[in-house]
């Protein structure tokens, strides 16, 4: 923990209330939503299709509007977003205490989802623009907060579900009001390269630059398998500890998964990345992480069914490897994304790629529970694990075969909208 306190206080002071903000985003956050399904299905008594759709909606109105909050960030300044956004999660999280009907829970679910494509690109480009050359460490002190917010999260919630859901949309809620405050008075105003609020062209203009960025274009696509294979966390691996250890234990499971995952990160991230950049230039960081990321689905491959013990300590190994392939990777991933925007148009550049990561996963979550179905009743158990694996090593392919063109080496100087 000294190493992370001197690490956050050689940063400027924005960048440390940056930090600070997310971690109590992710706090606040993950002490609701994870209790979010059980509330609607339990206490409001709502069918699945009903539950499904208010979550859904919370997840396409964030990952679909990234790249409006990024065009927004970009034309107006960061600050104004990142207030906005956590303002409009204060509403979303009220409301989502208070609300008994479908349709001011689609509402609510909505503006919760919409606020957080509002502040994410923004803190993005903020934090990008405040480091400086220090990118690489500001993004992975980052993350250690990112990821210390989604530990504790949950645990604080379970703490407050002992009163009442309520109580938890009321806390976690407050926070996000703090949040609004803490950034009006102490949040410096800060604008990016590259727009020009009076050009009549406006929205288009900058939408024209980003999307005629090929390298970055390429780059976002070969980085889209990455978060397919994070996302697993949520998807494969569950359902694995359900089927190796049943219903009440899979879910215990799920739970101690999770925990390990964020107490890698946190743990080990600052570590990480000083490890790699001592001895990679951020394209090997890159690939090498991506690798790691899909060899960390390889163990279960070979673990044999009805084995709970072997599937436990696969699952664990699988959810260590992932997490360590992951940290490596991105805060190098993050300072790429600027260096192929040749820092103009950053939050732009980050709405942009978190859009198309979001379809990606999607898109990918839908082929791997195809892929699971068709596992489950036939006679290869492993196939899932496999194209996770070649998933990853594709991924690792593409990168490479950039860096080799130098398409991440040197990037494309974008034009002044």
């Amino acid at each position: 923990m000294r190493a992370l306190w001197r690490r956050t206080a050689s940063f400027p002071p924005a960048v440390r209330l940056l930090l600070v903000n997310q971690f109590a985003i992710n706090l606040a956050f993950y002490m609701l939503m994870p209790y979010l399904a059980a509330h609607l299905a339990g206490g409001l008594g709502l069918a699945a299709w009903a539950v499904g759709l208010v979550l859904g909606v919370r997840n396409l109105s964030q990952q679909g509007m990234y790249l409006i909050g990024g065009t927004l960030a970009d034309r107006y300044g960061y600050k104004a977003p990142i207030m906005a956004g956590c303002l409009l999660r204060t509403f979303g999280f009220a409301l989502l205490g208070w609300a008994d009907s479908l349709p001011v829970l689609v509402v609510a679910s909505a503006a919760t989802g919409f606020a957080g494509a509002l502040f994410n690109p923004a803190v993005r480009a903020y934090l990008a623009a405040e480091a400086g050359e220090r990118r690489v460490d500001a993004f992975a002190t980052f993350n250690v907060y990112y990821q210390a917010g989604m530990l504790l999260g949950p645990l604080v919630g379970l703490v407050l579900l002992a009163a009442d859901f309520r109580a938890v949309c009321a806390v976690a809620a407050l926070v996000f009001a703090l949040l609004t405050l803490a950034q009006w008075r102490a949040l410096p105003d800060r604008r990016g390269d590259g727009v020009d609020p009076a050009s009549p062209e406006g929205v288009r203009a900058q939408w024209r630059t980003v999307l005629a960025n090929r390298p970055f274009l390429l780059f976002s696509l070969a980085m889209t398998g990455s978060y397919v294979l994070t996302f697993q966390v949520y998807l494969a691996l569950p359902l694995a500890a359900g089927n190796a250890l049943g219903g009440v234990a899979g879910t215990r499971a799920t739970s101690g998964l999770f925990v390990v995952s964020a107490a890698v990160t946190v743990l080990g991230q600052l570590r990480l990345t000083s490890w790699a950049k001592r001895r990679w230039t951020p394209a090997r960081a890159l690939v090498r992480g991506l690798a790691v990321m899909g060899l960390a689905f390889l163990p279960l491959a070979f673990t044999p069914s009805g084995s709970p013990y072997l599937s436990l300590v696969s699952l664990t190994a699988a959810v260590v490897l992932l997490a360590v392939g992951s940290a490596v990777v991105y805060p190098f991933e993050m300072d790429t994304v600027v260096a192929l925007s040749g820092d103009r148009l950053v939050a732009t550049h980050y709405g942009l790629y978190h859009t198309l990561s979001g379809l990606g996963i999607t898109l990918g979550n839908l082929g791997t529970g195809a892929v699971w179905e068709l596992a489950v009743h036939g006679p290869a158990p492993w196939t899932p694990w496999l194209v996770l694996t070649v998933t990853g090593l594709g991924c690792a392919t593409a990168v490479a075969a950039l860096a080799r063109r130098g398409r991440l080496a040197a990037p494309m100087r974008a034009k002044t909208a």
